[in-house]
Formats: structure tokens, C-alpha cells, sequence
């Protein structure tokens, strides 16, 4: 029996008019579907090949569907991390007629990570708290635009590799809800608590199935959100005064906050009736700064971390060849085309897909100083890649490769069995020993 499907999409895709919407998620054949590594979720989600990417399709109702799809393409907007909303399936029947779930649609987020594909012999303590860093920048990201979640969770989160840290993502924003204007105190602390309870409940979970290493202590690990969230919004938002005499700090606020990785669109500076003391307050907090300045430079679109070491390196490219009358930009490009360019580009096309190619930079870049140390010699670039990529890159499984198997679909409330998800390494395993 036909079906006459309603599709809305945020591009032109006829190729989305070929996949089976008459089969239930679950019942979707093989050659349909892409066995990348999934979270935990409410509902039935998969991914699937359309042309030449991938998709995450998540089974919902028409009403949730529509609401998320709208809310994913506001925080895409606001420049909030988030995956990207691509189309909602309505009206799709099987083939005796009866009415199937909503399809959601968003653009499957290369080499992201769910949390539970950081499993290597158990998730290390280290790892963890990584993890809980980068959602709680990612967290505090999401009330300066205006958005209570009302989910947080590690599993509602997609991560993905920034130079030794962790960049997050938001995947989930069925429960959550935007204000224009910003969030009152009560609906942040209701988030930081929704937060807190859903990683120690996970962080539970993986100790009790065997999948975390020793070491790993729930509940101070999820109570670490909410210190490193006050931490971050106290220094973006809180206020500071100091005497007259004093005016360099403001730039050092400035700077302090650069660092961190945002950029002040306004700054508010007042002066007491006395004169004598200043009080300066963010206005308005963008995050980025370092990877829009790369952007700016190279054009290169990387994670934040990842910019600041591509800069640094850019900086001492800089400092070594400098000559009078060339500018930053010509040197980014020089700097583009003599060392990074190659790098990458002698990685074996095999390896491309293991690691984003900024990450692979970072990575020759800490390679190259550690055997450096060990052999108490300056490293040529050239044979640094070569030895990082038959010592290091050459073990690692590939982060676009498909990984779990092709029939799972993980669903809550059923238990994941041990054993039937295929895990990368953690990136955090100390490969430095094996050079």
C-alpha cells in the first residue's frame, strides 16, 4: 500500500524519497543503515546513508518532532554547539496502512563521540572528568543564549576530540525551551541539578556493568559540573571593581577571558560618584575567539582547543621567519602551506579517517616533543609524522569507521548487554609508552 509521505528539510534531498519510511526504525535493512556508535535515547534511533553522508533519524511524535527540528535550527543560529536539524518525516504509514512514528532527521556529526563509545578496557577517571568539563562549557554556552535544556545528561551529549580535551555538543533538545529573555538563576540551578543527577545515575551505571575503570567516583565526578559551570559563568558574566589606579585590568579581564576562548561584544564601565573606583561587567559573551581568529587566518573551521594550538605553532611559525613588511596574513598562509598542509597531507589516505585532521596536527605536534625529550635531539617535523603515524596513528581504530553492530538500536529503558557494542580506545590511554 502507498504512502503519502510530508516532508519538511532544511535542503533539497530527493535521495531521502528512497528509504524505507514504510518499515518501522527497527525493521530498517542492513544496506540502509550506518553502524556508528549511539547513546542512550528515549526512542528509536539509527543512522542511515543518504548519498554521500550520514543521518541520525529518530523516531518521535509529529508534535516533539516539529518542536525539536525548530529549536535545533534557533541554537544552529545562536552558534551554540548542536547537531544539525535536516528534516522531519510525517504521515508515514507501513505497508498494511497503519499510522508509524515521526521521523526526525539532523546530519550525523563527523567524528563525534557518544560517552559510552569512550569504553577501552572500562572509561578512565580522567577521561571522565574531561568529558564533565566540556559539558559544563557547553552548558554554560546554552543559558548565555537563553536555553534551559531541562535534560542534561552525558548521553544527550556528543563529543568530539579538541586537541587533549573534549568539545561538546548538544543532541537531544526535545525538553528544552529558549528565552529571549535569558534564564532567571532558579531555572540555571534546576538545570545544574538535572545535570548533576543524570552523570552520577550514568556514571552508576557504567561502574555497576563493568565498564569503568577503578578509580571513578560518581558522585564527586557529577558534582564537578556544577563547581566548573559557577567557576566559568562567575568569570563571563560576574562583575569586578577595583581602584582607578588600577585600569589594566581591564585588559586583563579581556585577556583572562580571551583565554578561555570567548570574545566581549560589550563591556560595561562604570566609575562611583567619587571617581575613585571602576566596575566592568560583560554585556554580551561570544565563544570562539580562538577559532575564529584561525578561521580568519587560514580558514580553517576546527574546535576551539584545536585552534589555540594551530595559532601557537602559527605564532612561532611567525616569530622564526620574520621579515619586514609581510603581514599576519600572508605568514598564515605561508604557515598554511609549508607546515600543516603537509602534515596532513602525509598522513596515508588508509588513516585519513581516524582523527580530524587539526586533531592529527595536535597530536604529531605533542608526538614530536615527547620523542624529542626521549632522545634528546630536535625532531624534524617530517620524521615526526613518519614515526607518529607508524607508532601512534596506526593503532588507533578509525573515528568515521562504522563500529557497532548493524542490527543494534539502543533504546531506553532496555539494558545495553555487555559485550555488543564495539568501543574505540580511549584517547586518553598513555600511547607515549609505546614509541
Amino acid at each position: 500500500m502507498g504512502q503519502s509521505l510530508d516532508i519538511t528539510a532544511a535542503t533539497v534531498e530527493p535521495a531521502l524519497l528512497d528509504l524505507p519510511w514504510h518499515l518501522p526504525l527497527e525493521d530498517w535493512p542492513t544496506e540502509n543503515i550506518a553502524a556508528l556508535p549511539k547513546g542512550l535515547s528515549r526512542h528509536t534511533v539509527r543512522f542511515a546513508h543518504l548519498n554521500d553522508h550520514v543521518i541520525a533519524i529518530k523516531e518521535t511524535l509529529p508534535e516533539l518532532a516539529r518542536r525539536e527540528y525548530d529549536m535545533l535550527k534557533n541554537l544552529i543560529k545562536l552558534d551554540v554547539p548542536s547537531v544539525e536539524p535536516f528534516a522531519i518525516i510525517n504521515n508515514r504509514t507501513d505497508e498494511l496502512g497503519e499510522p508509524l512514528p515521526a521521523a526526525l532527521i539532523t546530519r550525523h556529526l563527523k567524528f563525534s563521540l557518544p560517552y559510552r563509545a569512550m569504553w577501552s578496557q572500562g572509561l578512565r577517571p580522567e577521561t571522565a572528568t574531561r568529558l564533565v568539563d566540556a559539558l559544563s562549557g557547553l552548558l554554560v554556552r546554552l543559558h548565555i543564549a537563553g536555553f534551559f535544556w531541562g535534560d542534561v545528561s552525558l548521553s544527550n551529549t556528543l563529543f568530539r576530540r579538541d586537541a587533549g580535551a573534549f568539545a561538546a555538543y548538544l543532541v537531544d533538545a526535545e525538553t528544552g525551551q529558549l528565552y529571549e529573555s535569558g534564564l532567571s538563576r532558579g531555572q540555571r540551578e534546576n538545570d545544574l541539578e538535572i545535570a548533576r543527577v543524570n552523570i552520577a545515575g550514568e556514571l552508576m551505571d557504567l561502574i555497576a556493568s563493568g565498564n569503568a575503570k577503578g578509580g571513578i567516583d560518581a558522585v564527586a565526578t557529577s558534582e564537578r559540573i556544577v563547581a566548573k559551570y559557577r567557576e566559568l559563568w562567575d568569570e563571563l558574566t560576574g562583575a569586578e571593581a577595583f581602584s582607578l589606579s588600577e585600569r589594566w585590568k581591564i585588559q586583563r579581564r579581556v585577556d583572562r577571558l580571551n583565554e578561555l576562548g570567548f570574545d566581549i561584544e560589550e563591556l560595561a564601565i562604570k566609575t562611583d560618584s567619587a571617581g575613585s573606583t571602576v566596575r566592568i561587567q560583560p554585556k554580551v559573551v561570544d565563544a570562539g575567539h580562538h577559532s575564529r581568529r584561525l578561521m580568519r587566518l587560514t580558514g580553517l573551521d576546527v574546535e576551539e582547543n584545536q585552534a589555540r594550538r594551530l595559532l601557537n605553532d602559527m605564532d612561532q611559525y611567525r616569530a622564526q621567519h620574520v621579515r619586514p613588511g609581510i603581514d599576519e596574513e600572508y605568514l598564515a598562509h605561508e604557515w598554511l602551506s609549508h607546515t600543516f598542509e603537509p602534515v596532513v597531507m602525509a598522513i596515508p589516505r588508509e588513516m585519513a579517517g581516524k582523527l580530524e585532521p587539526a586533531e592529527i596536527f595536535h597530536q604529531v605536534l605533542e608526538h614530536r616533543w615527547y620523542i624529542s625529550q626521549e632522545q634528546e635531539r630536535d625532531i624534524p617535523l617530517a620524521e615526526a609524522v613518519q614515526s607518529y603515524v607508524a607508532n601512534v596513528l596506526a593503532h588507533r581504530r578509525d573515528e568515521e569507521a562504522l563500529l557497532s553492530p548493524v542490527t543494534e538500536a539502543i533504546t531506553l529503558p532496555n539494558p545495553v548487554p555487555t559485550g555488543t557494542i564495539v568501543v574505540y580506545e580511549d584517547e586518553e590511554e598513555d600511547w607515549r609508552d609505546k614509541v
